[in-house]
């Protein structure tokens, strides 16, 4: 009896704790040339960084309950399925040429690619390599939609050029994608991938950032080359109010109380603050170079952000919006997303 209640525990107090490493608040960051930071948000460090060879990792999202990660990596063209307790890769899926966003939605991944784009001629010596954009007589961008079971692609989805951002629906119904080429942002049905409808903005705006309101009733894009983002009816899609921004906005979030929009205005190194009600324009911060992603801490404490070209993660005060600190080792970070989940411009609470 005192063994078996010995075991027992042994074996709870070892359940406790895998819970509460789990529970840790942790971020994870893409870095195109160094893999993915692991940044431990108790302590705001750079905890360790997994390497992911010269695989080129961009978009990334977390299962529901963080223990696998999933990467879209743009040079080995494929979907990596990452366990977060050890770091390791555990399986791949083969998406296609030049992989990018990705989001986790009811047990499946969905991934964008672009077999048409092509690279820019390359940078100096010590230069971070050149934006790509798909010639317009390429083919379309894709969807491949995964299934997190078996880690196969179940569907592929021709979307429109450059498909940049994903959202859903509040319904859980619909997959909207944004699309930079032809300045469109497109719907789906979430699942099966099936075309509903496409939706057309302003010529030549380059739609990047797409993110759904607190109250489900309209989206919200960002218009990277006109410098202004859209807000569109959540039933027709309908332009309710165009509002201008600083250049190059591109990651879009609301925060966690649903007052404020946030806006990665990244070619002018801002992030712009906006009512989230009347979309009226509350501040601008300065930040780092080329500033994409952005993430709230869990608790809603602070606020990330993956400033690329600064090769840094900027940390500032969700208060005011102070920058507090910077966590440098991340070159080339694109995206990031935290356990537990937290509103973001890429992932969602």
């Amino acid at each position: 009896m005192r063994f078996r209640h010995k075991a027992a525990c042994i074996a709870s107090m070892t359940v406790i704790a895998s819970v509460a490493q789990a529970a840790t608040p942790t971020a994870y960051v893409t870095s195109e040339t160094a893999g993915v930071g692991v940044i431990d948000l108790d302590q705001m460090t750079l905890k360790q960084t997994i390497s992911l060879g010269k695989d080129g990792p961009r978009g990334l999202s977390l299962n529901a309950d963080g223990t696998k990660l999933y990467v879209a990596n743009k040079a080995t063209g494929d979907l990596s399925e990452i366990d977060t307790s050890t770091g390791k890769i555990v399986r791949r899926a083969k998406i296609g040429q030049n992989p990018e966003f990705v989001r986790v939605f009811k047990g499946y991944a969905y991934v964008t690619y672009e077999p048409g784009e092509s690279g820019g001629p390359p940078g100096a010596p010590g230069e971070p390599p050149k934006e790509e954009h798909e010639d317009e007589n390429s083919p379309p961008a894709e969807i491949a939609i995964v299934d997190l079971k078996s880690l196969k692609v179940v569907h592929s989805v021709k979307s429109g050029h450059e498909t940049e951002g994903v959202e859903f629906s509040p319904d859980g119904k619909e997959l909207l994608v944004t699309n930079e080429g032809d300045d469109t942002v497109s719907v789906y049905r979430v699942g099966t991938g099936k075309p509903l409808r496409t939706v057309k903005l302003l010529k030549g705006s380059r739609p990047r950032g797409i993110k759904v309101s607190p109250d489900g009733k309209q989206y919200v894009v960002t218009l990277e080359n006109a410098n202004k983002f859209v807000v569109l009816n959540g039933r027709d899609l309908k332009t309710v109010k165009t509002v201008d921004t600083k250049t190059g906005p591109y990651g879009v979030a609301f925060d966690p109380q649903g007052k404020q929009l946030l806006v990665a205005a990244s070619r002018d190194k801002t992030l712009q603050v906006f009512d989230a009600k009347t979309y009226e324009h509350v501040s601008d911060v300065p930040v780092g170079q080329r500033c994409w992603h952005f993430s709230f801490t869990p608790d809603g404490s602070k606020l990330l952000l993956a400033c690329g070209r600064s090769n840094a993660v900027y940390v500032l005060d969700a208060a005011n919006y102070q920058t507090i600190k910077q966590i440098g080792d991340l070159p080339l970070a694109w995206g990031i997303v935290t356990y537990p989940a937290s509103a973001g411009s890429i992932g969602s609470k």
